[in-house]
């Protein structure tokens, strides 16, 4: 029997190319339910161990990538602190596309159109591994936080209410 082929994304190809250690994990999307929590069950990892990638801007050309624990949420105060900005909002989901390169759900930290400032939650650092979008929905990546950080060239911060 001939082994399926995965389709790889741009996060996949970027790991690659970079030589970095992951695992490329799938999970059924026939029940349309794709929320952090429900993925994280699915793909059979700790709730703490799976992160979501949220993008936030403070205006026009002013873009940051913000990956947080999937049950958590995003403190934007401390983001903004953090970005270096004043104030800033969360993308709206019609903007990501074009401007990241991912759809809502299947958004990756790793491989966007451009490099936008990254910062990963420090509650990663404590982590062997997270588990985090592989530029589709149905698709996750399992790596190192350290090896997130090498490849986004991101830093670790404090993120979450």
């Amino acid at each position: 029997m001939a082994k399926q082929k995965v389709t790889k994304t741009n996060a996949v190809r970027l790991l690659d190319q970079q030589q970095i250690d992951y695992n490329l994990i799938e999970y059924s999307i026939e029940d349309n339910q794709v929320d952090g929590v429900t993925v994280a069950q699915k793909v059979g990892h700790p709730v703490s161990h799976v992160f979501k990638t949220l993008v936030a801007t403070a205006g026009t050309g002013k873009f940051f990538v913000f990956v947080i624990p999937v049950s958590e949420e995003l403190n934007l105060k401390s983001c903004a602190k953090v970005a270096g900005e004043k104030k800033i909002e969360m993308l709206h989901v019609k903007d990501l596309l074009p401007i990241t390169g991912y759809i809502r759900g299947g958004c990756s930290p790793i491989g966007m159109k451009k490099r936008f400032p990254t910062f990963i939650d420090a509650s990663a650092l404590a982590l062997e591994y997270i588990v985090v979008s592989a530029g589709k929905i149905g698709m996750q990546i399992q790596l190192n936080p350290n090896d997130l950080i090498h490849v986004t060239y991101g830093n670790f911060e404090k993120l979450t209410v």
